[in-house]
Parts: structure tokens; C-alpha cells; sequence
């Protein structure tokens, strides 16, 4: 496989980024609470499920992070007729305007949550846009990888441990190959941790309807 054209966009750090994927993320599945008031966005950050790594960001950083993401013209503060509180909304389409809803997908899912296998990124991607089968996925994938001007992803081949292929995005730049999860006990099988993903979208949606109804409440 090739390496990834150098990308002609700046890169986000780990803060700037967690936040504009949290933004693109509640977008699609809690439209009805977006754009997002800081409050709303910091506890979106500090998620316990569809996150990788859990974070506990203070507004503070939330804050500096979505400076950091209006320098680089990737979201925009809104104002609201009745709103007491500035909220925010992102322009991923502005800056990446080559991005299906299919690939945009496909990069927030990894941007929260790490390097993923393209059956993890089918299913847990499954919210925002449903993939009927992993070629699906893996089109939008190479998409992402031949995108114009710079690959927003790239790919590790299996090995290392790795059974299967694994992406990981590059917009907080280059990123080494991801370590394969070892069993705890000698002998012990490996096991897709897939089986947990239905488990964990169906409590954060729960959640994301609390804290989105806290914020509405507390920040609207």
C-alpha cells in the first residue's frame, strides 16, 4: 500500500479534535439539541461510552479547543433568537467538501474512538449512516484514503497481532501502528469486543438524551 499524501490542512490536537468529532457526531444522531452550548459539548467529550480514550475535560479546554477550531475555520459560534447561551456548530462540509455523509461517518466514528477494524467501524458507525455489508465500509474507506489534496486516514495490514486490517485517521497527524489486545490468561482466546456495541449505543443514548435535556435546561 502506498503512504498517505502529506495533507495540505492543519492538523488538530487531541482536544480540537475529540471536539469537532463530538460536534459532527450529535449532529446526526441528536439533531434537536445541535448546534451545542459549551456545557452540552464538554459533557459530549467526556462520554464514558463511544469514546476511546475517556477523557474528563473541564470547559476550560473545551473552550481553548473550539478557539483552536475557529482559527482553523472548522466550527463557528451561532447566536439564537431567545438563547441565553453562545453555541456552536461545526463546517467540517466548508473545509472538506469532497466528504460524503457515508466518509464523514466513517472519520468522526474513528476520531472518537480510536483505530478500529472495518467490522467495528461498520457497526459502530451504524447510528450515523447504516453500511448494508463491509464493502460498503470499505469504499468509503479507500475515499477517505484517496482523499484530494491528502489522505484523511490510512491503514495498517494485519500483523503485530492484528488479525484483521485496522484505520486510523491523520488529521492530528501521523499516527504508529495500533498494538493487538493480548488475552489476560495464556491460551485464552481473543475475543471481538463487538458483541458490547449494541449494549453501549443503546446507554449512550440514554445518556446523550440526559445530558442534552441538562443543557437545554440549564443553557438554552
Amino acid at each position: 500500500m502506498e503512504e498517505p499524501t502529506t495533507p495540505n490542512f492543519e492538523t488538530l490536537s487531541f482536544e480540537e479534535a475529540r471536539v469537532l468529532g463530538c460536534l459532527v457526531e450529535k449532529e446526526s444522531t441528536t439533531p434537536d439539541y445541535y448546534p451545542m452550548t459549551l456545557n452540552a459539548l464538554t459533557t459530549a467529550c467526556n462520554q464514558t461510552t463511544s469514546r476511546d480514550p475517556v477523557v474528563s475535560f473541564d470547559e476550560r479546554t473545551v473552550q481553548v479547543a473550539v478557539e483552536g477550531l475557529k482559527s482553523k475555520q472548522l466550527v463557528f459560534q451561532v447566536s439564537q433568537a431567545g438563547a441565553r447561551a453562545v453555541k456552536f456548530k461545526h463546517n467540517v462540509p466548508g473545509r472538506f467538501p469532497h466528504l460524503d455523509e457515508a466518509m464523514t461517518a466513517l472519520l468522526c466514528t474513528l476520531v472518537l474512538r480510536g483505530p478500529q477494524t472495518v467490522g467495528e467501524l461498520r457497526q459502530r458507525s451504524e447510528r450515523m449512516v447504516p453500511f448494508p455489508d463491509i464493502p460498503a465500509v470499505e469504499a468509503e474507506l479507500t475515499k477517505l484514503m484517496e482523499y484530494p489534496g491528502g489522505a484523511l486516514i490510512t491503514c495498517f495490514a494485519p500483523g503485530g497481532g492484528r488479525k484483521s486490517a485496522t484505520y486510523a485517521h491523520l488529521l492530528c497527524g501521523e499516527v504508529a501502528a495500533p498494538h493487538a489486545v493480548l488475552a489476560v490468561s495464556s491460551g485464552a482466546e481473543v475475543i471481538d469486543p463487538g458483541w458490547k456495541e449494541k449494549m453501549e449505543a443503546e446507554i449512550a443514548a440514554l445518556k446523550e438524551a440526559v445530558a442534552a435535556l441538562k443543557a437545554q435546561l440549564g443553557g438554552a
